[in-house]
Order: structure tokens, then C-alpha cells, then sequence
């Protein structure tokens, strides 16, 4: 039977508590082996790559729209809250209105050589800090056929709710893990037989074109953060720098964006 909310402090609640507070949160989550998934798509996204919810949170309405996932989650003893939309706001810190929340199950990280076993194509994410790029990189990875993701330490969680919901669920889709130390990980990728090129811009730098016209058959392309860019020492450690050819007096592009451009180019043929 699911359960109402009629208190804000009841300790079942602790994992949806405060979920706008991003320092809180990017720290706890991982520390209590949980992430939380937003939305009907993403929620059934996450159960289809095998994860385990811990329990659900929803509105009223929902518990008829999500009846499926209800009774699944009665069958299986997974507690289901619901409440109004008000008491709801206070618990989470936003307005739900998405349809429902699942605290879900981690698992732990996959080691490099099983993420990267049949891939051809890599992204590594350094020390991208907005969930919301992270997240569209991953979406783009999924549709333009990026067959693995590798973050380093002080990348942003891609299972972090904003991360997944800019994904579309596409975090679980496509294999991820992290890549550490860094940028003296790259090493590992060399003795799997991958080229590594790295977005920046320089005087010697190739064309994503010419990269595309003779591009390795397996390639990690590295991509740096927001501002910054790629840190000097990471320039020195790749067999490549890249570069997008800019028009109109612009340099460069923001990182999603970039990384959607180059997933394009570089894509492999089924």
C-alpha cells in the first residue's frame, strides 16, 4: 500500500530531502550508494539497465499514471510515498511536476579495460563541473554513437538528478566510468591501442576535419572544462590537439556543443 507523506522529518524521507542543494547532494549521494532519477522516462530507463530502486516518491495522480511501477514495487517491498504537491515542494526543494522520483541503487564503477573492451570511439570529460553539459554530452554520446565515457576525479557526477535529466536517461545507456590518476591514466588507453586527441585550440593543432579524413580506429578525444578548457599538462600527454574551424570571430564553442560536433564527425560506420 503506498504510504502518504504526513511528515517532513520521517527518516524514510532522507533520500529525497533537500535535492536543490547541489554541494549537499554531489557529496552525499555517492557516499549513501544512491542516485535519484526524475521523471517517468528516466525512472524506467534506469530499471531497464538493471538498477534497483530503493523506493519511489510521487504525487497522487501518479500512483494510477504509474500503476505499473507501483504494483511492481508493492510485489517487490519497495516502499512507494506520495503526498501533495505542496508538502512534496518543501520535501525535495522544487516543484515535482515530472511525476515522480525513485532513490535508486549505484553499483560500482565498471574498471577501465571492461568499459573500453569493444569501443571505438571515447569521450573523456575533464573536470566538466555543470551537470548540465555533462549531461548533454552523455545525450549526445548515446545518438551519435560515442560508445564509452571516461570522467576524471573532478568531473561533475553523471548520475547526478540534473545529469541525468538533461540526459534523458541516456547515463545508463551508455558505459561510463572514471578515469584515474589523470591525465596519467591516458597511458592506459595507449596499451589498448587508442589514439587520444584533446579539443583545444593552437597554432598546431589539426582540423576536425582532417582528424575525421584519416581518423584512427579506435580514438579517446578529450574534452576540457567549461572557461578553462584543457589543462596545459593534459596537451602534453595526447598523441593530438584539435581543433573546430570557427566562423564569424567566434572561438570556440561551448563544451556540449563541441562535443555533439565532434561525435558527428567522427562517428564510425555500423
Amino acid at each position: 500500500m503506498p504510504i502518504e507523506v504526513t511528515s517532513l522529518d520521517d527518516p524514510a524521507l532522507r533520500d529525497y530531502v533537500g535535492l536543490t542543494d547541489v554541494a549537499l547532494r554531489t557529496r552525499a549521494e555517492p557516499e549513501r550508494g544512491l542516485f535519484i532519477a526524475e521523471s517517468e522516462k528516466v525512472i524506467r530507463r534506469a530499471l531497464a539497465a538493471g538498477y534497483r530502486p530503493r523506493s519511489y516518491l510521487m504525487g497522487e495522480r501518479w500512483l494510477t499514471d504509474l500503476g505499473d511501477l507501483v504494483a511492481e514495487a508493492e510485489a517487490g517491498g519497495v516502499p512507494v510515498y506520495w503526498g501533495p504537491a505542496q508538502t512534496l515542494e518543501q520535501l525535495t526543494g522544487f516543484h515535482l511536476h515530472r511525476g515522480a522520483l525513485a532513490a535508486m541503487q549505484r553499483r560500482p564503477l565498471p574498471g577501465l579495460s571492461e568499459v573500453l573492451a569493444t569501443a571505438r570511439r571515447v569521450f573523456i570529460l575533464e573536470d566538466i563541473v555543470d551537470h548540465t553539459n555533462v549531461g548533454a554530452i552523455f545525450r549526445s554520446a548515446a545518438a551519435l554513437g560515442v560508445d564509452a565515457v571516461l570522467v576524471t576525479p573532478r568531473c561533475a557526477d553523471p548520475l547526478y538528478r540534473r545529469a541525468i535529466r538533461v540526459s534523458m536517461g541516456t547515463v545508463f545507456q551508455v558505459p561510463w566510468t572514471r578515469i584515474d590518476p589523470w591525465p596519467g591514466g591516458l597511458a592506459v588507453l595507449r596499451d589498448l591501442g587508442f589514439v587520444t586527441a584533446a579539443m583545444a585550440l593552437g597554432d598546431e593543432s589539426l582540423s576536425l576535419d582532417e582528424l575525421a579524413a584519416h581518423a584512427p580506429q579506435r580514438l579517446a578525444f578529450v574534452l576540457g572544462t567549461e572557461g578553462d578548457g584543457l589543462h596545459p599538462r593534459t596537451l602534453t600527454h595526447v598523441d593530438q590537439v584539435v581543433r573546430i574551424p570557427m566562423a564569424g570571430g567566434v572561438d570556440s564553442l561551448n563544451v556540449a556543443a563541441a562535443a555533439a560536433v565532434a561525435a558527428w564527425a567522427l562517428r564510425t560506420q555500423p
